[in-house]
């Protein structure tokens, strides 16, 4: 998309606004909350034919709201970006959030994991009195939601007021022209383009000058080198492996060790475990090419232990046998050692015990962002002001995962969304009061 050469609209016609909030996600939202609350009348506006789309999805297999853990820890979970957001969280903690949802008549409870979910374990009912709430704030004013309205840009050939942004918008009866005293742009990232995250805005900041840095996918799936063969294709994919740790150490020595679990694909691999290293798995193909991960079949047993059950003789019993009596490796466990090691080096005892505690899997690609659950890159925080607004584009504010940062699942993606949307809704404020 670029920016339209003329005004689809003249003046008198645009919609004049105090503050005009693009993308109707929990940043977009939480920023109008913080504007309406002070009693302004907010417009906001969004492609899809309802708000919320990517967070009621969230909310399918039980809603992650944020997580409970100590805040020196919830930060770190951030990063290379971990100074950034932590400066958001100060406004806007684990805590706050959940007395925010409790405002809202959503009780809310803490895992064995230490996530943090509503009580219902559901998005819509918080959806649902989230909005009531923006539409009847008690401070009068409200949010008046302008949906299929596909921002295209900046107008051009139309003279807004100093201190004004004219933007356009697409939608089903023509193009539309605002004109906004403010504007927070929560526009989502490159993942789940058909829940209006299509990163479809980068090219229109670029050539406003703002610095973005590519998006990319996180949290997100990958592709075996060499693919997985068709047997194990047909008879394993979608199957999970359960109770096994990864290891993995990048190529600048950063060390990932978890226990988890995750699944086989069509040729890869995804799923929580994964997930959690992924960011590390991703730069490392990047750099060179491909990334190496061990995967310990057995975590709660000692080397020692495995290698004298495999050396245990096995009489007339098949190896698949012997594996599955003596160490209960069977299924797509036993399977993937049949994959990665070959004939010959499955029937060392040695190479065998060695592969049950490390064996080693290459990735030779991340999966296409689309299919991420989340996207990392964006606008960068170093040509934002505290309150993120863009240095470039005065009285414009960027929030939610349009930012450079990225975070693992378990409720820091919302957070930091949450967050980061509070933000620029009172960066907004100021800037109208000023």
């Amino acid at each position: 998309m670029t920016d339209l050469p003329t005004s689809p609209r003249s003046e008198s016609q645009a919609l004049q606004v105090d503050v005009a909030i693009v993308g109707g996600g929990p940043a977009g939202l939480m920023a109008a909350q913080v504007l309406c609350d002070a009693g302004l009348t907010v417009h906001l506006f969004d492609a899809m034919p309802s708000v919320g789309r990517k967070f009621l999805l969230a909310g399918k297999g039980g809603l992650n709201l944020t997580h409970s853990e100590g805040a020196d820890t919830f930060a770190g979970r951030y990063g290379e970006r971990r100074s950034a957001i932590e400066t958001l969280l100060t406004g806007l903690d684990s805590t706050a959030l959940r007395e925010w949802a409790h405002g809202l008549g959503v009780e809310t409870f803490v895992g064995s994991s230490g996530r943090v979910f509503p009580k219902d374990m559901k998005a819509a009912p918080l959806l649902r009195a989230w909005l009531h709430r923006l539409r009847h704030p008690a401070a009068g004013g409200g949010v008046q939601f302008h949906m299929r309205h596909r921002w295209t840009g900046w107008a051009q050939g139309t003279s807004a007021e100093p201190g004004q942004q004219a933007l356009v918008f697409d939608t089903p009866t023509g193009p539309v022209v605002v004109q906004a005293r403010a504007v927070v742009l929560a526009l989502g990232g490159g993942s789940w383009a058909r829940l209006g995250s299509n990163g479809a805005w980068v090219p229109l900041l670029a050539a406003r000058g703002v610095a973005v840095a590519p998006l990319v996918p996180a949290n997100c799936g990958f592709d075996v080198q060499g693919g997985w063969s068709p047997f194990f294709n047909a008879k394993f994919a979608g199957q999970p492996f359960k109770s096994v740790a990864l290891s993995f150490t990048n190529s600048q020595g950063v060390v990932f060790s978890r226990k988890g679990e995750f699944v086989a694909t069509q040729g890869g691999v995804e799923g929580s475990l994964i997930y959690a290293a992924s960011a590390l798995l991703r730069d490392d193909i990047v750099r060179h090419g491909s990334a190496t991960f061990h995967l310990d079949l057995l975590p709660d047993m000692p080397t020692e232990k495995v290698l004298a059950e495999v050396r245990h003789p096995r009489g007339s019993r098949s190896l698949s046998s012997h594996l599955k009596s003596r160490l209960h490796l069977d299924g797509i466990k036993s399977a993937i050692l049949y994959e990665c090691l070959g004939k010959e080096a499955v029937n060392d005892p040695e190479k065998l015990a060695a592969a049950i505690k490390a064996l080693p899997v290459t990735l030779q690609a991340a999966r296409p962002i689309d299919e991420a659950i989340s996207s990392a890159g964006g606008v960068l925080f170093e040509v934002l002001t505290p309150q993120l607004m863009l240095e470039q584009v005065p009285g414009v504010f960027c929030a939610g995962e349009m930012l450079d940062w990225e975070a693992p699942t378990g409720g820091y993606l919302l957070q930091a969304c949450f967050a980061s949307g509070k933000q620029a809704g009172r960066g907004a404020l100021d800037y109208l009061r000023s």
